[in-house]
């Protein structure tokens, strides 16, 4: 057993459900036994007032029936129990009890009992008060230096200090700036009242200055008799401690000076009367409650601390001496008398956890048992260790670090498109501007094998498109169950989008026996949305801006097989080509050679060739497939259109450039807003009329400006969103002629992908032009280097966005020569080693005025030689 856990002497759990906070605990001789025993007394906010004496046998024991002396339910909740001297003519120790709207002060009593059931205790109600305000908190004490008995200080919600000497009420005045009641307390050393308001000040209020300040009930002056009365209330002392505070208490012990000490949130003060900071203690954890309860050294004070770590620190002065653990979080922590035992701490919990501790140590009555001496089989060890650095080895070849996927999941879920589009459409809100939306149904269907606690659903397409429902909670799954649901996708924002792939993942938690609260865990499936969503059939064009050319080593299939829905079967023209009109205005041509095994893709726009030349190379790799057929392949001999990418990368990052100068100017209108205001305010609140000088007239032109500039600054980002878009279509296209024209492998597409689409979306913090920028300028300089002297360059740790995009339009030109050249795409690092062997004297230098002319030529399109001619170079001596 740690010796760093607070020693449960007695401990209890009160009631059910209910709730507990701050001021429900009280430890005193609540029914004046002369004993010097301390009784607990415990107030619930159900309203149950609970009084107990423990007579544990042993340390450690639980609740026993004649502990609790006594247990009565009252009517309303119970904010705060104190003990103290309330009831005028006796100086005997009274029960006072705080409601929402009442204060009672009862007298306890207990009675020989006759047979072995014990003494019986019973309460009687001396007094009450009825309160015209609802009560937070109240303090006691011998408020203006009284001997023989305490009075009582009640706060109200709404600032008002109402004072009851015993069983008057004596007056009520209102705290100055009040906005929200904080902790409350008396310091009878310089009769005042301190607390700490909302503004984060530690303030002092003198017990004479509010009893001769103006009456509450006659708080409805004018601001100037007020000025004139002098009879307002008066703050003594202020103190900013910057944060707000939990508790408020004031000790003076015979070998320490008075003190104030305020438990704040993330700090703990000692003040001296006068406000002064004695000491300060910075606290690395949330507290929750403290108390201080003696002092063992002259001039130190000892505190206990508890905290939401289940932690009871204590400290003298500032110094940590001792830390134990609770088995709960601390609202209330008080130290008692209890049985012959001085200095129990008693804790309580928000939910009703009672418990006395001490902080000894118990001695460990525990031997570790003799081991029996026996021969040791070593031949059986050898085995052992050769079975256990079996497993070993066949661990450490594997350097995954998710799980293999096992056999059979726990919960399968699946996505089914349907094959037609929606007859009657789902779209809301489209900003497209045809005359008609479709929109496409998707079922997806969820299968659980086990129990799968609080399934969720979350569908995502890519913008623009959109779906009527993205986010689904179902119940718990029982074993063999499956739930359903169907939603519909459609072309929401005014743009054709870069990607027609979905997707649907479920989170969801198995219990274990371990982990009741189950282990989560995740599992996703893809869908790809119908090309007739975002296009309907047209005549084709014969004149185009860009043109593609995809060869394959098959004969080409009419479009009447793989292109069904857009073909009409009554026309025969339409077998070898194809006209596709998307439903945001653009028109993209698709034409099959009769002589050759190619097709031809074109259109006024790059970026719309993307989703056509994509569906065509998926529909007949999918139609040679189900001939059985797996030689089918498609490359591509043309020139890379680059220029035309620059075009779009351009238009892009001038976007971006926009967007970071509206914001530069709305910021500066906004300051000029602020300055302007600033001014006119206290033009307002001079009590001497002053003229405006065209104030009014400037604030509203620069309103204006701001609202204009808000305006250009939305519509550039949708622009930008829609430029971003074109991008990342076009770019999609590049990687694919890229791939098709060097045959590369699906690891190197997969580092393709990589470097040119790093990003789902644009923001601010980070853009496309940059992260691509430093991808490309990475990969040059490890895989594609050309030289171990640009291996040793260093590449910049901190991305921001470049003034220009020349250096990353020649990085992308510099990308496609080396591949051009002979290199290949790896991430491993000895990737040089690898070209070197694979291809002897790896890639060739690129003169830079060569490159420079490339990329400065406008209307021009970079070509690189084909393979036959690389291998020629390399075979010249």
């Amino acid at each position: 057993m740690s010796l760093f856990k607070a020693r449960d002497w007695w401990s209890t759990i009160l009631g059910e459900k209910e709730e507990f906070d701050q001021g429900c605990l009280c430890v005193a001789d609540v029914d004046n036994s002369g004993s010097g025993q301390d009784k607990i007394i415990v107030g619930s906010y159900m309203g149950y007032l609970r009084i107990f004496n423990p007579h544990p046998v042993k340390p450690g024991d639980g609740v026993q029936p004649e502990d609790l002396l006594l247990e009565v339910q009252l009517r309303e909740p119970i904010l705060q129990v104190e003990v103290g001297k309330f009831v005028s003519g006796t100086e005997g120790l009274h029960l006072a009890v705080l409601h929402c709207r009442k204060l009672c002060v009862y007298a306890v009593s207990g009675t020989l009992g006759n047979v072995e059931h014990g003494n019986q205790y019973q309460i009687k109600l001396m007094y009450e008060h009825n309160l015209q305000r609802t009560a937070c908190n109240m303090t006691y004490g011998p408020f203006g230096g009284v001997k023989g008995r305490d009075l009582i200080c009640i706060q109200s919600m709404d600032g008002m200090l109402m004072l009851f000497e015993q069983e008057s009420y004596a007056f009520g005045r209102f705290l100055p700036g009040f906005l929200l009641p904080g902790p409350l307390t008396y310091s009878s050393r310089t009769d005042s009242f301190i607390t700490v308001s909302s503004c984060q000040q530690v303030e002092s209020y003198k017990y004479q200055v509010l009893a001769f300040a103006t009456d509450a009930d006659k708080r409805q002056e004018t601001e100037q008799q007020k000025l004139s009365s002098g009879k307002r209330v008066a703050v003594d002392w202020v103190l900013n401690i910057g944060e707000q505070a939990l508790d408020i208490c004031v000790v003076s012990f015979n070998q320490a000076v008075s003190s104030v000490f305020v438990l704040g949130e993330r700090n703990f003060f000692c003040l001296k009367d006068n406000g002064q900071i004695r000491f300060m203690k910075k606290l690395d954890y949330s507290p929750s409650c403290f108390i201080p309860y003696c002092s063992v050294k002259e001039g130190t004070i000892n505190t206990l601390v508890g905290n939401h770590s289940k932690m009871l620190n204590v400290y003298q002065d500032v110094t940590l001496k001792w830390a134990t653990q609770l088995p709960h979080i601390p609202v209330s922590v008080k130290v008692a008398n209890l049985q012959d035992l001085k200095g129990v701490i008693v804790t309580l919990s928000d939910n009703g956890h009672l418990q006395c501790s001490y902080l000894g140590t118990d001695p460990s009555l525990f031997q570790a048992p003799r081991v029996d001496s026996r021969e040791i089989n070593y031949e059986e060890f050898d085995a052992e260790m050769k079975e256990l650095q079996k497993i070993i080895k066949e661990a450490t070849k594997t350097q995954d670090i998710l799980p293999k996927s096992e056999k059979h999941r726990d919960l399968i879920v699946t996505a089914e498109v349907s094959p037609n589009l929606d007859a009657e459409s789902q779209a809301i809100d489209s900003e497209v501007k045809a005359e008609a939306v479709p929109s496409v149904t998707v079922k997806i269907t969820i299968q659980s094998r086990v129990t799968a606690q609080k399934p969720n659903l979350a569908v995502c397409v890519q913008a623009p498109l959109a779906v009527t429902c993205d986010q689904f909670a179902f119940d718990d799954l029982e074993p063999d169950s499956s739930e359903t649901v169907v939603l519909s996708v459609f072309l929401k924002g005014n743009c054709s989008p870069s990607e027609l792939e979905g997707n649907c993942m479920v989170s969801y938690n198995i219990p274990t026996e371990l982990n009741p609260e189950g282990i989560p865990k995740v599992a996703q499936c893809n869908f790809r949305l119908p090309l007739r969503l975002i296009c309907f059939p047209a005549q084709p064009s014969k004149a185009a801006s860009h043109k593609i050319t995809i060869d394959t080593n098959k004969p080409p299939i009419s479009f009447l097989t793989i292109f069904p829905e857009f073909v009409d079967q009554s026309e025969d023209d339409q077998a070898n080509v194809l006209g596709f009109q998307f439903l945001t205005g653009s028109k993209t041509t698709l034409l099959a050679s009769k002589t050759s095994q190619r097709y031809r893709i074109q259109s006024d726009q790059l970026e719309d060739l993307w989703l056509i030349t994509e569906e065509l190379t998926l529909r007949l790799e999918e139609h040679f497939k189900k001939q059985n057929c797996k030689d089918f392949a498609c490359t591509f001999s043309g020139s890379i259109p680059l220029q035309e990418y620059f075009e779009l990368i351009d238009r892009h990052f001038e976007l971006r450039l926009n967007a970071k100068k509206f914001q530069e100017l709305l910021s500066e209108r906004a300051v000029q807003f602020r300055a302007i205001e600033r001014r006119l305010l206290t033009r307002f609140k001079d009590k001497t009329p002053a003229p405006l000088q065209h104030l009014d007239t400037l604030l509203e032109g620069t309103f204006r400006e701001v609202i204009a500039l808000a305006d250009a600054a939305e519509e550039n980002q949708a622009n930008m969103f829609q430029a971003f878009t074109k991008l990342k279509s076009a770019t999609h296209l590049m990687i694919m002629l890229i791939s098709l024209w060097q045959k590369l492998s699906t690891d190197q597409v997969a580092i393709l992908e990589a470097t040119f689409l790093p990003l789902a979306e644009d923001t601010p913090e980070l853009g496309w032009e940059e992260t691509v920028d430093a991808a490309l300028s990475y990969l040059l300089r490890t895989c594609l280097s050309k030289s171990s002297k640009e291996q040793a360059l260093t590449l910049s740790s901190q991305l921001c966005m470049p003034k220009e995009t020349s250096r990353l339009k020649k990085n992308i030109t510099l990308f496609c020569d080396r591949l051009a050249k002979g290199g290949r795409l790896s991430l491993s690092t000895d990737s040089a080693t690898q070209q070197a062997t694979v291809m002897p004297g790896g890639c060739t230098t690129i003169p830079e005025s060569d490159l420079e002319e490339r990329t400065v030529i406008p209307g021009s399109t970079a070509t690189f030689p084909s393979h036959g001619q690389i291998a020629k170079q390399k075979s010249k001596p």
